[in-house]
């Protein structure tokens, strides 16, 4: 039987699709606005050299730039959620490209804000931001202060903004050798058709209930990977080489404190995770062993730890049944977040269902004063879907409740809270559901699912946190980074989190080229802290504790006012303690003993 083709955007309701009227009432007035933008950001120049000059000049600079980045940040906001409708509209791409180069202009424009503001003598800058006409901007102020000892001279600042592209191609070398030229060829999937094995299909095979079949999608991907190890191993240690110059040249101690500072969190946290995550991993074993035992395997390998242990269950949840759903786990958190939600998911928030040319995923895009959109691709048959929304909606109502809280210039929540708000969503979700089902199957599955989304963003990204930690530290030393080094420091880190009752492929050892985070180091840590204290936030708000929903909900509307770590704690989740972390294992042998029971 063939598959109904996926409809045009023409052909879908418009109450399925997101009104973007809000933004702009049409194109005509969109094109006002990216205008108005380009007369205005020239305007920045006149307070060149004199951004120092008082108080009333720093404010003034200061606004014109705010009133440039609401306008830019709308105007882009607009262009992109086009895009996301259709990738291949040649006019949409046009918009993008334009607002693309405009920022260039204005950020060259706008590059000597920040060095001047620096260059303020400290008594002159404490009279400048006790002053009532900076009040606003106080906040914004420290963050850039603060920066200061690792802010280089205006010629050193100009070599190093010049060298930022030279300095990353290994980036570019990755991505394009493992998006192009990269082939891992065709397999014969479980119904006796060829299907490309591609980086984006290979995750599809390893959830393939025959075993046979993730075994050789595993070893056929990973041969390729082999192939070209030595030139991914090149790119890896120039990456780290960039993160180890930049650290240096900024005058931090390393390349992890670097990546730390913006955020305030001090190294402690990051080590400290890493350690409990080491002294807790016997749970994790036993998950692996019910695993082996369940899918009626002699040995477990890695290609066996994605299949879900009870098949996807076959409800059909309707897009109207999921928001219903979702509001009703969410009841918790009171009147005003359940009817703002309900009237945007109701309403055109979402862009709902799978159209031609439709960026693929889900994702959640706000700016300031404008509703916090939903892209979906919602299925009815793929029950997943229903946490996938609960999950967007939860950065959706931290967007909404932020801008409704703070000045433009502080409404923006770091990335280390991002996926908090989300993934609390997601937990009340699971509570609410064990609540409605007496099913045991439909039981079983919601418990697997939580059970492998702490077991992939807890435990395996820590892992991924401890890798990049070891291979910045052996450059840090002077030794050279090499292909084996690469190899035999992730092998033992795999020895470390996978062995018992675990076969280790030597593939696996390759695992470590091939995740792009590894780029883009000391990121993934965010993932693992961001889980925790959302459990350790939602446990508080279920068990009813008093004051837990004000002080969640102060921490949505906080937005990036405060670090991470402040934020958190005024939340009643301190995060520079192991508590978050230890009552989220609890929670994963806790889920894992009743998964036991079930399935046994």
């Amino acid at each position: 039987m063939s598959s109904s083709p996926i409809p045009t955007r023409a052909d879908i309701p418009e109450s399925d699709k997101w009104d973007l009227t809000p933004l702009f009432t049409d194109v005509g007035k969109w094109q006002e606005d990216f205008a108005w933008i380009q007369q205005t950001y020239p305007k920045l120049q006149d307070w060149k050299s004199r951004v120092g000059e008082s108080a009333q000049t720093l404010a003034e600079v200061l606004e014109l730039e705010k009133s440039l980045e609401q306008k830019i940040e709308r105007v882009y906001h607009y262009v992109s959620l086009q895009l996301a409708e259709d990738g291949t509209n040649n006019e949409y791409l046009a918009r993008v490209g334009q607002v693309q180069n405009l920022l260039t202009k204005v950020g060259e424009a706008a590059a000597f804000v920040v060095p001047e503001i620096l260059a303020i003598d400290d008594e002159k800058f404490g009279q400048f931001t006790a002053d009532p006409g900076l009040k606003d901007w106080r906040i914004k102020l420290h963050k850039i202060r603060r920066m200061k000892p690792h802010v280089l001279s205006v010629p050193e600042e100009r070599l190093l903004a010049l060298s930022t592209f030279a300095l990353s191609g290994y980036d570019d070398t990755f991505s394009q050798l493992t998006d192009v030229d990269m082939k891992f060829g065709v397999l014969i999937d479980e119904t006796g058709r060829e299907k490309q094995l591609t980086q984006t299909s290979f995750s599809s095979f390893l959830v393939k209930r025959d075993a046979e079949l993730r075994k050789r999608a595993f070893h056929q991907f990973y041969a390729e990977f082999r192939d070209h190890q030595y030139t991914l191993a090149a790119a890896l240690a120039y990456s780290v080489k960039a993160d180890v110059f930049q650290a240096t040249a900024r005058h931090y101690s390393s390349a992890l404190e670097a990546a730390l500072f913006p955020d305030d969190v001090p190294v402690a946290v990051y080590d400290g995770l890493i350690q409990s995550i080491r002294a807790n991993l016997k749970p994790l074993f036993r998950y692996f062993d019910l695993r082996r035992r369940v899918l009626g395997l002699d040995e477990l390998h890695h290609y066996d730890t994605y299949v879900p242990l009870v098949p996807e269950i076959g409800t059909r949840v309707t897009f109207d049944q999921a928001v219903e759903m979702v509001l009703a786990a969410l009841a918790p958190l009171g009147k005003e977040y359940v009817d703002v939600l309900a009237e945007g998911l109701r309403g055109r928030w979402c862009d709902r269902y799978e159209t031609k040319g439709k960026r693929s995923g889900a994702f959640s895009s706000g700016s300031y004063g404008a509703p916090p959109y939903i892209l979906m691709n919602y299925k009815e048959d793929v029950f997943a879907d229903v946490y996938t929304l609960a999950h967007e909606a939860g950065h959706s109502m931290h967007s909404w409740f932020s801008q409704n809280a703070q000045p433009f210039q502080n409404y923006e929540y770091p990335i280390f809270l991002a996926e908090v708000a989300s993934t609390f969503n997601e937990e009340l979700l699971t509570h609410h559901l064990l609540e409605q089902t007496s099913d045991p199957k439909m039981r079983a599955y919601v418990i697997n699912r939580q059970i492998d989304e702490l077991r992939g963003t807890l435990f395996r990204q820590t892992m991924f946190a401890e890798f990049e930690k070891i291979i910045h530290a052996i450059e840090e030393s002077g030794d050279a980074l090499t292909l084996d080094v690469f190899k035999s420091q992730y092998h033992k880190l795999l020895e470390t989190y996978f062995t018992e009752n675990f076969a280790l492929d030597p593939e696996l050892n390759l695992e470590c080229l091939r995740i792009p985070h590894f780029y883009h180091a000391f990121y993934v840590y965010k993932y693992a802290t961001g889980i925790s204290a959302a459990v350790a936030l939602s446990q508080r708000v279920l068990s009813g504790e008093s004051g837990s929903v004000d002080a969640y909900l102060d921490f949505l509307r906080s937005g990036g006012s405060k670090f991470p770590l402040e934020t958190l704690k005024a939340a009643g989740v301190d995060m520079a303690t192991s508590a978050p972390i230890d009552l989220t294992l609890q929670l994963f042998e806790q889920r894992l003993k009743e998964l036991e029971e079930l399935l046994s």
